[in-house]
């Protein structure tokens, strides 16, 4: 056998299954789970796995490197759908200044908000950028994350849009982890296009797309539709536009307010449409009839003292829910999944195996890599996080400042 490692008498194998399919509505709790459990891994791919009694049958030659579990689970990785990993600086000033009493507005003002970040990012080499951004990936992975998207949207310009884009291929060519990377030039408008929409968007559509197609920066492109940032209209062109260049839209919509964003998302067949802190009962029935996914970022809503997105209501009307941690310096300064998916039991009352299966598999599919990662199955990365022992899937989320996390593999490797 190749590089072989045998999982032995594993308490709990989480999430286990043949085939792959979006989780909707009442079956995002079906969560399937093997006890006393096997698991191979060969050459970084899941070979095989199954109950304990079948082990002699199904794996007639050990290998040499065979490690018991006992009392430990094995969950897939995290899956985190939507981050702006990728930026320059901390933004905890203005973190300090909210505590004070300012509003966003008068932040903004003061140079605050995406500007802020977008003048430190326009400052920065791309190396420097690169190695923060590393670090950065490299102490997600310690907390589980195998899978994550990775935005642009900090450059609000030609150079620092493919300079941020640039670094995103870079860790995707050195790291473990499956990156996807999404094109965000449409974040807000940069000061000298504050008066002028249309020579911006014209920016975005005649001189980024064409360098991003030609050198393949990019799987999704998004737009902040809000008002004061992208009317649904001026985000129904940068869709189509993205279209033209095989970029599929993986939205933020309804972060403030209910203005259409949903309804435009639907008809450009988004992957996925994420925040959704402000719904109407019309947008709910919506999502629960759209084909991609509905995002929730609890973190950003946590930290902005917002009220959390209503989950429940969500998933009573079908919707395909998937959980990410919106990592950005500005309004979601974590990138932790396992307080992400405590936050959702908490305080938006999901239930345990609905908060695994949105942030595995449905996360999986919100970055359309459902085929190699999101659940344990024949032929899939391994990318698992080992618990340390624990007494059930429950206690994960319960005890919700406690590290149960043993080890994590990426790709077949100890992180």
């Amino acid at each position: 056998m190749h590089d072989s490692i045998l999982f032995i008498n594993i308490a709990k194998l989480v999430n286990v299954r043949e085939s792959n399919g979006l989780l909707r509505g009442s079956k995002l709790a079906l969560l399937p789970i093997l006890e006393d459990a096997f698991l191979l891994i060969e050459d970084g791919l899941i070979a095989d796995f199954g109950a304990m009694y079948e082990l002699e049958i199904k794996v007639p030659r050990f290998p040499k490197n065979i490690i018991d579990l006992t009392g430990q689970f094995v969950l897939p990785c995290w899956c985190d759908s939507h981050t702006h990993l990728v930026f320059a600086g901390s933004r905890e000033n203005e973190f300090v200044d909210k505590l004070k009493g300012l509003t966003y507005a008068e932040i903004a003002a003061k140079g605050g908000g995406i500007l802020n970040s977008a003048n430190k990012l326009n400052e920065t080499s791309e190396d420097d950028l690169y190695n923060a951004a590393l670090l950065r990936l490299n102490e997600l992975a310690k907390l589980g994350t195998g899978s994550i998207e990775i935005k642009s949207g900090y450059g609000l310009s030609v150079a620092g849009e493919l300079k941020m884009l640039r670094v995103i291929k870079k860790l995707q060519e050195t790291s473990d982890l499956l990156i996807k990377s999404t094109f965000l030039a449409a974040h807000t408008y940069p000061l000298e296009f504050k008066e002028n929409h249309r020579g911006y968007i014209d920016l975005i559509k005649d001189e980024m797309l064409p360098i991003i197609a030609a050198e393949k920066l990019a799987d999704f492109i998004d737009v902040f539709c809000e008002n004061g940032f992208f009317s649904p209209t001026e985000t129904d062109e940068i869709c189509k536009a993205g279209a033209e260049y095989g970029l599929k839209p993986k939205l933020h919509v309804n972060q403030l307010n209910s203005i259409g964003g949903v309804e435009v998302g639907i008809k450009n067949n988004a992957v996925s449409l994420d925040h959704l802190e402000t719904l109407t009962a019309n947008d709910i029935e919506l999502l629960g009839n759209f084909k991609g996914c509905s995002t929730l970022l609890p973190t950003a809503a946590f930290f902005l003292r917002m009220p959390m997105q209503p989950a429940r209501a969500l998933i009573n009307a079908g919707a395909a829910i998937v959980l990410a941690s919106d990592f950005n310096p500005g309004s979601s300064p974590s990138g932790n999944m396992n307080f992400v998916t405590a936050l959702s039991c908490i305080q938006m009352k999901m239930l345990p195996e609905e908060v695994i299966n949105a942030t595995t598999i449905n996360g999986a599919f919100a970055m359309e890599c459902e085929a190699a990662s999101g659940s344990i199955m024949i032929g899939k990365r391994a990318d698992l996080i080992f618990t340390k022992k624990i007494p059930s899937i429950a206690y994960l989320f319960y005890s919700f400042s406690s590290n149960n996390i043993d080890k994590v593999m990426i790709k077949g490797k100890w992180v």
